[in-house]
């Protein structure tokens, strides 16, 4: 299957849409401009508390009328494009498909070799988020404004947060459970602690969950991260250079010993205070800033050099044989730790698998899936961003007009995939269901085959994704279930065009199967029995849940309150992370089924709440259509709070390994 690289079959008709747009874009950029001066979102709202009562009405007068002039005058050429810009639609394709040309820095050729060297098998990390980039004007219904700026910064925060280095903690004594013994960030099976191929740092650590380490912050690819430790730390030949393995000796008390501390008492606790010069520089301000226009020191990036001192892992080197100046050269990077210990494990689950809410999207992501990506220029500046770490990406996804579809469209599906893998195939279909506002998008699904890998026999190793966001008006859950049907019928048909292997002659290996997206109903809501009972969650395992209408207890809603996403408690990731870890905390910033016996208040709230809010963003994975031999598990699954104040969705991501079964070489 042919994989379009640009909207239109030829340039004419590219240079014919690009002149119909151009006439139609001051009419809709001044209508935007227009209904957002109506629309302040609460952070704006105070910044201008403080203003006197009449200068916010002044402005409205004097910009009003000049926005309803202008308005006027650009609405014949709009009309024009209009005409144009419509019959053109049905010629244009589903999708534009986008690869990294700068060769330095893809290496994508380079991951369908690790399979190869991997003989038990190879884990795969998957994100999904609702990003609400609709037009600046809509997006303030949702509070949230900037568009344009916001999409830079949401690609600019994914792409440090999966860049990060892999960070594996060893913990000596078997006492000490205060850290898990692998690091969520982790891909790389854990190996002796004595091995010559890995490097060891003695540390002074605090039970958190980020951890400051010196990286490159420049937006370039890993290779860059690569160049630097070989040039910095000069890791051994063979090692992962982009792996940071930290060992830690404790005592049953939590101690961990720090050679460097004994000019600060000699020994650090895992829950002590941080010393009074990182608590001033992490001291989070008082005022509100918005996460799209935080300065280099705000905690909430990764690009910062300071960040709230319950986030930080203080790592000292203990011994005289690294050289400081090496430490100074490096630039700051934040890698996510894990805080879950192993009785937490037994007193809250049975669970196979390590889950936490996190501050920073998972090191090494592999395949991310976006909703809401409605606006064209938002999804330019978030494409350049996400090219720094994923060398493909499809976007601009859906169709316009009234092209394949029985409404007239006005804006795309908003999907987004970004892979590290290369892709093979993609298709995208529309729901033709939607009803009321959700008509006029093109909602719908799109099914990408990537390959992950080959087999030593030169079998090609791939995987099937799939993205999509279903109806979102509540009581349309006959019009869900519908879309839950297409999707699979449209899945199953996407798998059979593009399979090259029979079972006689397999000449690809199936790996994985997920689904990701923003299904718009959750698994404890009375409204939402019928998709919740969907035959789809029969064939596809949800691993937040243990049955219809019945969460895991330690899944988290996903759907926040606009209302609060300025309040300190939750306008940083830190912050966001420590709120949803309490109970009392989603309470007030986390959506909850609605209810007659509830307050619509989300946060005057006292009614007992069931379970821990609505989840609508699922990542689903199944074991059948796989190649036979091999077996599928979930390694890991976290909330992600990265994206504070910049979306009123949670993100979530999810690992899988696939293990083959065979022994290690």
């Amino acid at each position: 299957m042919v994989l379009y690289t640009s909207p239109f079959p030829n340039s004419f008709l590219s240079v014919l849409h690009s002149f119909s747009w151009g006439l139609i874009f001051p009419c809709y950029w001044i209508a935007d401009r227009l209904v957002a001066s109506f629309v302040p979102t609460t952070y704006e709202k105070r910044q201008r508390a403080d203003d006197p009562c009449y200068f916010q009405a002044l402005c409205i007068i004097i910009t009003t009328p000049i926005y309803l002039a202008l308005l006027v005058a650009s609405l014949p050429f709009a009309l024009i494009g209009f005409l144009l810009w419509s019959p053109l639609q049905s010629a244009r394709r589903p999708y534009i498909y986008s690869r990294l040309q700068d060769k330095s820095h893809a290496n994508g050729a380079t991951l369908l070799t690790e399979w190869k060297a991997t003989g038990n098998g190879k884990s795969f990390c998957f994100g999904s988020a609702n990003v609400c980039l609709l037009p600046d004007s809509l997006a303030r219904f949702n509070n949230v404004f900037n568009t344009q700026a916001r999409a830079r910064e949401i690609g600019r925060r994914i792409r440090n947060g999966a860049s990060r280095p892999q960070i594996k903690i060893y913990i000596d004594s078997p006492t000490n459970t205060s850290i898990s013994a692998a690091s969520f960030s982790s891909l790389v099976s854990p190996q002796s602690g004595d091995s010559t191929n890995n490097r060891a740092v003695n540390v002074s650590l605090k039970r958190t969950t980020s951890m400051e380490y010196k990286g490159d912050n420049s937006g370039s690819n890993n290779s860059d991260d690569s160049r630097d430790a070989k040039s910095g730390g000069e890791p051994n030949e063979g090692e992962d250079s982009n792996a940071c393995i930290v060992r830690i000796s404790g005592e049953e008390n939590d101690h961990t010993s720090d050679r460097e501390a004994d000019a600060t008492n000699g020994q650090a606790n895992n829950g002590g205070p941080a010393d009074h010069s990182s608590e001033a520089e992490a001291e989070n301000p008082k005022g509100q800033t918005p996460n799209h226009k935080q300065k280099e020191g705000d905690s909430g990036s990764l690009d910062s050099y300071t960040a709230s001192r319950e986030s930080l892992v203080k790592v000292r080197v203990g011994d005289g044989t690294v050289d400081q100046s090496t430490i100074n050269n490096k630039l700051l990077y934040k890698a996510s730790l894990m805080k879950k210990t192993s009785m937490r494990k037994k007193k809250n689950t049975d669970e196979i698998f390590d889950h936490e809410v996190s501050a920073f999207f998972p090191a090494n992501l592999d395949l991310l899936c976006l909703q809401e990506v409605f606006d064209k220029r938002a999804a330019e500046k978030l494409k350049e961003q996400l090219h720094h770490y994923f060398e493909y990406v499809l976007y601009d996804v859906g169709v316009y007009s009234c092209h394949g579809c029985c409404t007239f469209k006005f804006v795309n599906s908003g999907l987004l995939f970004a892979s590290r893998y290369p892709v093979m195939d993609a298709a995208y279909h529309c729901y033709p269901n939607g009803k009321g506002t959700d008509s006029l998008a093109s909602k719908g699904a799109l099914f990408l085959k990537v390959q992950v890998g080959s087999t030593p026999q030169d079998q090609r190793i791939v995987g099937y994704i799939s993205c999509t966001h279903l109806q979102a008006l509540a009581g349309d859950t006959t019009v869900r279930c519908e879309q839950l049907d297409l999707l699979q019928d449209w899945l199953a048909d996407f798998r059979k065009s593009t399979s090259s292997s029979s079972t006689a002659n397999p000449e690809e290996l199936v790996a994985f199967d997920v689904i990701c997206g923003d299904l718009n109903f959750d698994n404890c809501s009375s409204e939402d029995k019928l998709e919740q009972q969907h035959s789809l969650f029969t064939r596809y395992k949800d691993p937040c849940r243990l049955g219809p209408g019945e969460e895991k207890p330690w899944a988290v809603g996903t759907l926040l309150d606009p209302e609060g996403l300025y309040d300190e408690e939750v306008c940083t990731p830190d912050n966001l992370q420590k709120t949803l870890e309490s109970e009392e905390g989603r309470k007030g910033y986390v959506v909850y089924p609605t209810s007659k016996n509830h307050c619509s208040n989300q946060k005057g709230r006292k009614a007992i709440l069931k379970g821990n809010g609505r989840r609508i963003d699922y990542m689903l994975y199944t074991e059948e259509g796989l190649y036979l031999e091999w077996k599928v598990e979930v390694e890991e699954f976290s909330f992600i709070t990265q994206l504070a104040g910049l979306t009123d969705h949670l993100p979530v991501a999810m690992r899988l390994m696939v293990s083959t079964g065979e022994e290690d070489p």
